[in-house]
């Protein structure tokens, strides 16, 4: 089997603006290399998309304090760089299929407990839109690109 046969994961990206227009990203605890990114993960058997980021935002945010605002139409993939294909992902996908979600933030800074589940980031931090590609593993820098795109005019005062 070669890399192209590999299917892509299908999971959901979650955008999640303050009321700033800041967006959320936290610090991977699994990289070698220092890597930010905004929330993520698979989809469940039996679950939507929509619950399937309700349910990433607790896990690895740790709050439930969040309102769903937009939602981008097309699905976004990435393929994994070729030193992590087999690796990641437990060797059966080729990268990601993603729904993006952007959410209004609810809570206070002090609601947010990366721990509340198991821990997948080790800090976090609101960071400016225009700051996301600077800290984001190259890979990944196209996808939150267009996710950028989808979504800048929701980041401004609710």
């Amino acid at each position: 089997m070669t890399h192209s046969d590999l299917p892509y994961r299908p999971c959901v990206g979650i955008m999640l603006l303050n009321r700033h227009g800041e967006v959320f990203v936290g610090k991977r605890i699994d990289q070698t290399v220092e890597g930010w990114q905004m929330p993520q993960g698979g989809i469940d058997k039996g679950e939507s998309p929509r619950q399937a980021a309700l349910r990433e935002l607790r896990e690895e945010v740790g709050t439930g304090k969040a309102e769903i605002i937009a939602e981008m139409e097309d699905w976004l993939t990435y393929d994994l760089p070729p030193h992590l294909i087999g690796i990641a992902f437990h060797g059966k996908f080729r990268g990601q299929k993603q729904k993006w979600f952007a959410m209004r933030f609810t809570g206070k800074d002090s609601d947010i407990d990366l721990t509340a589940h198991e821990p997948e980031f080790s800090e976090w931090k609101w960071l400016a839109l225009d700051s996301l590609s600077a800290v984001i593993v190259p890979f990944k820098r196209d996808t939150y690109a267009a996710v950028v795109r989808a979504f800048r005019r929701h980041a401004g005062e609710p």
